[in-house]
């Protein structure tokens, strides 16, 4: 499985790259009056209007004081929406046996599971669920 780990404050999340459209700068964020606080805004990406969700909200990351750098861009049933994440760090080839299960804890069933380098932890987040929560 092939994951796209990215920075949201001092943590890392991942999540599989087939569910990546594309990463892109940040760019000019067009809010919307009476939105849901988790929706920032937004972007035009090449002529294609795509709603900007604010992941650090919906995983309950507190932001850092620097603005965020980048945008991915999902795939999500039939739709395309962005997060803006601080950095994206790397891609990566993984096995999934190495994907630790976390216990069943259902405010955060979002979380396919752990993923345990010698040097850090990478949550695994299957990005489906956390916007249907």
């Amino acid at each position: 499985m092939q994951i796209v780990i990215f920075k949201l404050n001092d943590e890392q999340f991942a999540v599989e790259t087939s569910k990546i459209q594309g990463i892109n700068d940040i760019m000019e964020i067009t809010k919307v009056p009476k939105a849901p606080s988790h929706i920032k805004g937004l972007i035009n990406l090449r002529g294609s209007i795509i709603s900007l969700l604010d992941i650090n909200l919906l995983l309950d990351v507190p932001k850092k004081e620097e603005n965020q750098s980048n945008i991915i861009i999902l795939n999500m049933q039939e739709e395309q929406v962005g997060i803006t994440v601080d950095q994206v760090d790397e891609v990566l080839e993984v096995d999934e046996a190495i994907i630790e299960k976390v216990e069943d804890d259902k405010k955060k069933s979002y979380i396919k599971g752990v993923l345990n380098f010698k040097d850090r932890i990478v949550t695994l987040i299957d990005i489906d669920k956390l916007l249907t929560n």
